[in-house]
C-alpha cells in the first residue's frame, strides 16, 4: 500500500513540475510574444509612477533585505537545518532547490529571453527584458525550501509568512518599476516547478527510508491559502477586465481608473499565485518529508515548543 501511494506522490509531483514549465513558457508567449499581453504588463508599470513617492521608503526597504549576501546566508542556514535533523538528501535538495531556480531565473533573464518591440508607446518602460524577477525567485525559494527542511510543525506558519514576504516583494518590484506583473508570475512557476522535482527526488528516494507515518497534512493551512489565492486570482480577472476593453489602447493614453484596474489586477494576480504555489508545495511536504521512525532532537524540541499551529491538523 504504501508502494502504490508513493507511486501515486511521485507521479502527481511530475504532473505538477511539468503543468508549471507549461505555465511559465504561456506567460513568456502572451505577455513577451502578443502586443496585448505587453501593454497589459506595461499598464501595471505606468500606472504604478502613481503615488511612487508616498510609498518608496516601504518599497526600498522591502526589495533591499534581498540581496546576494542575505540568500547564501538563508541557504545555508536551510542546509544546516536538514543537516542537524539528518536529513542528507533533503539537505541537498533544498540547496539545489534554491540555487537551482536562482540560475534558471537568471540565464532565461540574460541570456534566453527577448523581448520583441511591437512599437506601441509605453511598452518599454524599465528594462527591455525583465522577465524573471530575480527578487521574487529569492524570496519564494527561500520560502519554499524553509518549509521543506523545518519540523512539521512549523511548515504551515512559515508557509504562511513567506507567501505573505514573497507577495510584498512582487508588489514592491512592481510598484518600484523595476517588474512587470509577468515577471513575477514566471518566478513562481520556475520556484514551483524546482520544487516538484525536488520532491519527486525525495519521494523516489523514500523506499530506502525508515519512515514512521506522515507528518501533519496541513489541511486547513492548504484550504486557507488555496481560498486566499484563487479568490484574488478572481479580482485580477476583473480589474484586467476594467483595463483591457476590447482595443488595444497603449499604456500612455489609459486614463486614471483604468490604469488603477492595471494596477490592482497585477497587485492581486501575482498575491493570487503565491498563494497558490505555496498552498501547492504545502499540501504534499507531509509525503515529500514524512516522519521518521526515530526523530532527531530538533524535530522533539519543534514538537514540544509552546507554539500550537492549529491550522495544520
Amino acid at each position: 500500500m504504501m508502494r502504490l501511494v508513493r507511486g501515486l506522490v511521485a507521479g502527481w509531483l511530475l504532473l505538477l513540475a511539468f503543468s508549471q514549465v507549461v505555465g511559465l513558457a504561456l506567460v513568456w508567449w502572451i505577455f513577451i510574444r502578443t502586443p496585448r499581453g505587453q501593454v497589459l504588463d506595461a499598464s501595471v508599470l505606468r500606472a504604478s509612477t502613481i503615488g511612487r513617492s508616498q510609498v518608496e521608503d516601504l518599497v526600498n526597504l522591502i526589495l533591499n533585505a534581498v540581496t546576494v549576501v542575505s540568500l547564501v546566508v538563508a541557504t545555508v542556514a536551510i542546509g544546516f537545518v536538514a543537516v542537524a535533523r539528518r536529513r542528507y538528501r533533503l539537505a541537498v535538495v533544498a540547496t539545489l532547490l534554491v540555487v537551482g531556480a536562482n540560475v534558471t531565473s537568471q540565464v532565461l533573464k540574460r541570456f534566453l529571453i527577448e523581448r520583441p518591440d511591437f512599437d506601441i508607446a509605453g511598452t518599454n518602460i524599465g528594462a527591455p527584458n525583465s522577465m524573471p524577477s530575480g527578487h521574487v525567485t529569492v524570496a519564494a525559494a527561500i520560502t519554499v525550501a524553509a518549509v521543506l527542511v523545518l519540523p512539521s510543525r512549523l511548515s504551515s506558519p512559515t508557509a504562511v509568512v513567506g507567501a505573505a514576504y514573497t507577495a510584498l516583494t512582487g508588489i514592491a518590484t512592481l510598484s518600484a518599476g523595476w517588474h512587470r506583473p509577468s515577471d513575477a508570475l514566471a518566478s513562481l512557476l520556475i520556484v514551483g516547478s524546482w520544487a516538484a522535482g525536488g520532491g519527486y527526488l525525495l519521494v523516489v528516494a523514500q523506499r530506502n527510508q525508515p519512515v514512521s507515518e506522515p507528518a501533519d497534512s496541513h489541511h486547513r493551512t492548504v484550504a486557507i491559502l488555496a481560498l486566499v489565492g484563487g479568490s484574488l486570482l478572481a479580482v485580477a480577472v476583473l480589474a484586467t477586465g476594467l483595463t483591457d476593453q476590447g482595443e488595444l489602447t497603449p499604456p500612455v493614453d489609459l486614463d486614471t481608473s483604468r490604469l488603477l484596474g492595471a494596477y490592482v489586477a497585477g497587485a492581486t494576480g501575482v498575491t493570487g499565485a503565491t498563494f497558490l504555489v505555496m498552498a501547492v508545495v504545502l499540501s504534499t511536504v507531509h509525503r515529500v518529508v514524512p516522519k521518521l521512525d526515530q526523530p532527531r532532537l530538533i524535530d522533539t524540541i519543534a514538537e514540544h515548543t509552546p507554539l500550537q499551529v492549529k491550522s495544520s491538523t
